[in-house]
């Protein structure tokens, strides 16, 4: 069955630009011009991808955003006219995937959600779960699990970055890696990101931040995972 993207935005010209571009591409999408309608449908469907506006009638967009990467495994694309850097930042620190600007070319938009449903451009294991120095690492339901059982959960885009670490251990990462690896635009804003994106891992593997043991930080050239892993 073909992904399925969901569209939250309040704009009927741009839901049906996006809806028809999308179907032409082969996905399914389901429209939307309230966060309420949109998370009522949640309880309902899961979908693969979620386009989200931050401009809505009845919510704050970027709280749609951090709901939704708490409590789904969707990619999370934000379609905004806030065009300001630190609207992007703030987005990312939120927990979304990627941050399009309108006006937009529907192409770039099918060309980014294929990109990211791709996932991860690696040669290393793939997988659902990870052993690692104590804990395991369940990708399928998006959560982290303690040797006492205690569980964590961690948005997509934590994940996507965690899976990164995990499939390349005891080895360099730059960022021109991650950018490359991961998707999105390089510059401020995704090193922003990505530097949110580690601190939080880093705290939900309850490592010391000032001398983290897992994820090292090698000042001027990227991050290296030093732990010992195994998939299943």
């Amino acid at each position: 069955m073909s992904a399925l993207v969901t569209i939250l935005d309040d704009e009927p010209a741009i839901r049906d630009m996006l809806s028809e571009a999308l179907t032409e591409a082969g996905f399914r999408t389901l429209t939307f011009a309230r966060a309420t309608e949109f998370e009522a449908a949640l309880r309902r469907t899961t979908p693969d991808v979620c386009l989200v506006d931050l401009g809505l009638p009845d919510r704050d967009g970027l709280s749609v955003v951090h709901r939704l990467a708490l409590e789904q495994g969707a990619t999370i694309i934000i379609i905004s006219g806030r065009a300001q850097v630190q609207d992007k930042i703030t987005g990312l620190e939120l927990g979304a995937d990627d941050y399009i600007i309108k006006p937009f070319d529907p192409a770039e938009v099918v060309a980014r959600i294929r990109a990211r449903l791709r996932g991860p451009k690696s040669s290393a294991p793939q997988g659902d779960t990870a052993h690692f120095n104590g804990w395991t690492a369940h990708f399928d339901r998006y959560a982290l699990v303690d040797q006492s059982g205690d569980e964590t959960p961690f948005s997509h885009a934590e994940g996507e970055v965690l899976r990164l670490f995990l499939q390349s251990p005891k080895r360099l990462i730059s960022r021109a890696h991650m950018q490359e690896t991961l998707g999105g635009a390089a510059g401020e804003s995704f090193d922003r990101a990505m530097d949110v994106r580690i601190s939080r891992l880093r705290t939900k593997l309850k490592e010391d931040p000032k001398n983290p043991r897992l994820i090292k930080t090698i000042y001027g050239a990227g991050y290296i995972f030093l732990g010992d892993v195994e998939w299943a």
